[in-house]
């Protein structure tokens, strides 16, 4: 034994070498995938409408036939947005948006600014943890033309195993909506997405689980809705943008004190900011 720990700490340690598939047949070589790289997927993709964020999906999409999560530090603060462009296309030809426990009714004058038909809505009113995910469960199984969106806070990893089960034979994007804790569980779902807000009109997104490396590097998405876009003005489209009042133009005043005089209480103090520098 103690020879053999000390050959093991006497054999010198060589770098990993990336292995060379061109070497191999090439009906062989076209199968092999190697986990730094982005891999792609044997089943069918949708577009996600945003290019950056295609480029960095396996299969260039949404994928079919599996999970994606969607996670969020709150509920319906960035889903509409960073989907409508795969839903609008959806629930194209009579296909259905199938909507599980949204926690929010869906606003249709909102999902039409989307440029979601809101007739393509179909929206199930599920109470508890139980018929959330029986709902889910069914909805997938019956393997429907659209897009399955269900909110599942409270899902269990074994639950999630089953549905991702059913999901392999589901020929529709079936996206699941999870608080962004659900991060520090694994999850069988082969592709989770996290989603916050950025400035202006703009979404974060990483995707810390894909077929190939983690992208931590957010991507920031350009999502203003196609039919705000036109009617936006360049001030309304990069509010970040707008003139701030600055010192000079600002006038200090302090409650009971002469100027220059020291500030005994910071209560005191009031900020008149002339009108034409707070609009920008």
């Amino acid at each position: 034994m103690s020879a053999a720990l000390a050959f093991n700490a006497q054999t010198p340690l060589h770098p990993p070498t990336r292995f060379d598939v061109s070497s191999l047949p090439r009906q062989i070589a076209a199968a092999v995938w190697t986990g730094a790289d982005l891999g792609s997927t044997e089943h069918d993709v949708a577009s996600s409408g945003f290019d950056a964020l295609d480029a960095e999906l396996p299969g260039g999409g949404w994928p079919c036939g599996g999970l994606t999560e969607i996670l969020q530090a709150q509920a319906s603060l960035c889903e509409w947005r960073l989907l409508a462009p795969v839903l609008k296309v959806r629930a194209t030809d009579g296909n259905r948006l199938l909507l599980v426990a949204p926690p929010k009714r869906p606003n249709a004058p909102g999902l039409s600014a989307l440029g979601i038909d809101a007739e393509a809505l179909v929206w199930i009113a599920a109470d508890t943890p139980a018929e959330r995910l029986w709902a889910t469960e069914q909805l997938i199984k019956s393997n429907p033309e659209g897009a399955v969106l269900a909110w599942l806070p409270q899902v269990r990893d074994e639950q999630l195993r089953r549905l991702q089960v059913h999901a392999q034979s589901c020929q529709c994007p079936v996206f699941l909506f999870r608080p962004e804790t659900a991060l520090r569980e694994a999850s069988p779902a082969p592709l989770r997405v996290v989603a916050s807000l950025g400035i202006d009109w703009q979404l974060n997104v990483s995707i810390p689980k894909r077929k190939g490396g983690a992208l931590e590097r957010p991507l920031s998405l350009e999502a203003v809705p196609s039919s705000l876009k036109r009617l936006l003005t360049p001030r309304l489209a990069q509010p970040s943008r707008l003139r701030r009042a600055t010192v000079s133009a600002v006038n200090i005043h302090v409650a009971g004190q002469a100027a220059g005089a020291p500030l005994r209480n910071p209560d005191d103090v009031h900020i008149e900011v002339p009108a034409w520098q707070a609009i920008g």
